[in-house]
């Protein structure tokens, strides 16, 4: 059914960040990251390469004051660029889950496309740094996530232990969850909605 590019660029520039985002929700999963955030790199890497999407960032940001602004602002413009590739809506699966081991950690993820923002989290992370990110963040990126794209989006641990595996697990989880909800259904004719509108 889905016969148009679902591809995006998605530009963002404050007096906090410069982001360049480009993303092709019918990729392989490639990711061609710059973002000065070395672990959260890694999680983004994951989160390509289990949702199949192509990913493309260069941003900068004020990390002299802290890793905030960037976290969140690359949150909110991939939030966007997922939204603007989607167009219509037409014929995607649009709800997605997985269950996701890492080593001792268990990860629950599930969404919905459905144009109501909404984030369920419970993962609670033991470590206040991985490297020298702040894992305060993690939480951030996904509520900016969720919001920016109109997804209703849970992580809930079912198993915990080492807080990277515990996020290692939420992005792959995320990831595979997207790749679900956002692919074309071979049944699907048009939205996938009673309201006939998502």
């Amino acid at each position: 059914m889905a016969t148009k590019k679902r591809s995006a660029v998605v530009i963002r520039k404050t007096k906090e960040t410069n982001i360049q985002l480009k993303i092709n929700l019918d990729g392989t999963g490639q990711a061609q990251l710059a973002t000065g955030l070395p672990f959260f790199e890694h999680m983004l890497t994951l989160l390509a390469g289990h949702s199949l999407m192509d990913l493309q960032i260069r941003a900068k940001g004020d990390l002299e004051v802290d890793q905030h602004h960037l976290v969140e602002d690359i949150g909110i413009t991939l939030g966007q660029a997922i939204l603007k590739a989607l167009g219509k809506k037409q014929g995607i699966t649009r709800y997605g889950w997985a269950l996701i081991p890492m080593d001792e950690s268990l990860v629950q993820v599930a969404l919905d496309i459905s144009g109501r923002p909404f984030l369920g989290y419970g993962l609670k992370l033991r470590q206040k740094r991985l490297g020298d990110f702040d894992t305060e963040l993690i939480v951030e990126f996904f509520r900016a996530l969720s919001n920016a794209a109109g997804i209703t989006l849970h992580i809930m641990p079912q198993s915990t232990g080492n807080t990277h595996h515990l996020v290692e697990a939420a992005f792959k989880g995320l990831g595979r969850a997207l790749r679900q909800a956002l692919s074309i259904s071979q049944r699907e004719r048009g939205i996938p909605s009673t309201k006939g509108l998502l």
